[in-house]
C-alpha cells in the first residue's frame, strides 16, 4: 500500500537538512554531492546556515548544488528531514505535522523525543533499525560510521601509546613492533586491525564468532583464539554461557600480560556492550599499555572505562572516547549522506513523498514499526 504525503502532484517535495546542535558533533546529514542528487530527483533542498560548516561543506557549495540555504525556520517546514543525530524535543515539535525524518533518533532513549514524534504525527526512520539485509547494505550508515571510529580508535591508542607501532631498526638498535589487540571483528573492529598493520604493528584480532577468522587473518592480523564459539543469528554472537564466559575470561587475562595496544569494539546494536576486559585483566597488563574502548558509548568493553574520560589504573590508559566517527567529520559525512539518499530515495518518487508499507525497509525501520499486511 502506497501512502501519500500532503505534498501536491504540483509541488516538489522538500528535503531539509538543520545545522547539527549536539555537542562535539561535526558531521551533516546532507553533502553538496547528495544535495544534487535530490535536486536531479526533482525534489527542493533547504539547508540551515553553516550546517556543513563543521564538516568543511560551505554555504555557497550548497547553493552552487542548488539548495536554499537561510535559518532554521525554513527548514523546519520541509517535508523530509536529514540528521545525524536527533533533534531535541522543542525542535521535534515545529516540524510539519506528518514530515519524515531520517537519521539516527534513538526515540526510546528520550521520553520527550518520543512524545514529540507522536503529537507531531511524523514519520520518524531511526536508521539503527534498518534490517540488515544485502538490499539495505548502501543504506547502513551504523557500518559506514563505524568504519571510520575503528579507523580514529587506533590512531588515538597509537597517540597515547608511549611506545612506536612499527618495527625500527636505528643506531641505537631495534625496537620491536607494538603488539596490538583488537577485541570485535565486526566492522570497527576489521578497519582497526587494517589501520594498526598499516601501522607497522603486531596485530591480533579477537572475535568469539569463528567465522571472523578469515577475515581477521585477510587484512594480515593473527586469529586470537580462546577456544570459546559463540556464532549467533544474523552475524552477531550468541550470549556465553557461563562456564564459556569464565574459560575465556582466563585465557584472555594470561594474554593480555603481552599485549602493548588494547582497542574494543565489540557491541551489539541496541543493547549494552558485552562486558569483556575486567579490571582484573587491565591491573595484569603492563605499565604502559593503553586500552581504548569504542564501545564506551553504550557502556564499554572493559569493567574500568568511563564514558568520555581517560583514566588511568596501575599504569594502564584506558581511554572511553565518545563519537569517534565525528573526527573524521569530511568522509564520515559523505558516507552517511550516502546512506541517507539511499534511504530516502525509497519514499521520494518523481519528486514526492510516497510511502510504500509493502517495502520491508520501510515498514521495519520506521518508529514505531508498521506490518506490511496492516499498513
Amino acid at each position: 500500500m502506497t501512502e501519500q504525503t500532503a505534498s501536491t502532484a504540483s509541488t516538489a517535495a522538500t528535503v531539509g537538512v538543520l545545522r547539527e546542535r549536539a555537542p562535539g558533533e561535526c558531521r551533516v546529514a546532507l553533502t553538496p554531492e547528495t544535495c544534487r542528487k535530490f535536486v536531479a530527483a526533482g525534489v527542493r533542498v533547504r539547508v540551515e546556515e553553516g550546517a556543513g560548516e563543521a564538516a568543511a561543506f560551505t554555504d555557497d557549495a550548497y547553493r552552487e548544488a542548488g539548495a536554499e540555504v537561510g535559518d532554521a525556520a525554513r527548514v523546519h517546514d520541509a517535508d523530509v528531514l536529514l540528521c545525524v543525530q536527533a533533534p531535541d524535543a522543542a525542535t521535534l515539535s515545529s516540524l510539519r505535522e506528518g514530515a519524515a525524518i531520517v537519521g539516527l533518533l534513538a526515540p526510546q532513549s528520550d521520553d520527550a523525543r518520543a512524545q514529540a514524534i507522536g503529537e507531531r504525527r511524523l514519520h520518524a526512520f531511526p536508521l539503527e533499525r534498518l534490517p540488515r539485509t544485502t538490499r539495505a547494505q548502501s543504506m547502513d550508515v551504523l557500518s559506514s560510521q563505524a568504519g571510520m571510529a575503528g579507523y580514529k580508535a587506533v590512531l588515538e591508542a597509537a597517540q597515547r601509546a608511549p611506545r612506536f607501532f612499527p618495527m625500527l631498526t636505528t643506531a641505537a638498535g631495534t625496537i620491536r613492533p607494538s603488539k596490538v589487540l583488537v577485541v570485535g571483528a565486526g566492522v570497527a573492529g576489521l578497519q582497526a586491525i587494517a589501520t594498526a598493520k598499516r601501522l607497522g604493528a603486531q596485530v591480533e584480532g579477537f572475535d568469539v564468532r569463528p567465522e571472523t577468522r578469515e577475515q581477521i587473518e585477510s587484512l594480515g592480523g593473527r586469529f586470537l583464539d580462546l577456544g570459546v564459539s559463540a556464532a549467533g543469528e544474523g552475524g552477531y554472537a550468541r550470549a556465553l554461557t557461563d562456564d564459556e564466559r569464565a574459560e575465556q575470561q582466563r585465557r584472555l587475562g594470561e594474554h593480555l600480560k603481552s599485549v602493548d595496544v588494547v582497542v574494543c569494539t565489540a557491541a551489539v546494536p541496541g543493547r549494552p556492550a558485552p562486558r569483556i576486559i575486567t579490571a582484573a585483566m587491565v591491573a595484569g597488563m603492563k605499565p604502559g599499555s593503553v586500552v581504548v574502548d569504542l564501545a564506551a558509548e553504550t557502556g564499554g568493553n572493559c569493567e574500568l572505562t568511563r564514558p568520555g574520560e581517560t583514566t588511568q589504573s596501575n599504569g594502564v590508559v584506558v581511554a572511553g572516547p565518545l563519537n569517534l566517527a565525528s573526527r573524521g567529520a569530511v568522509h564520515a559525512s559523505e558516507m552517511y549522506a550516502r546512506n541517507l539518499f539511499n534511504f530516502a530515495s525509497l519514499f521520494l518518487v518523481d519528486g514526492q513523498v510516497a510511502f510504500n508499507w509493502d517495502d520491508e525497509l520501510l515498514a521495519k525501520t520506521v518508529w514505531p514499526e508498521r506490518s506490511p499486511a496492516a499498513a
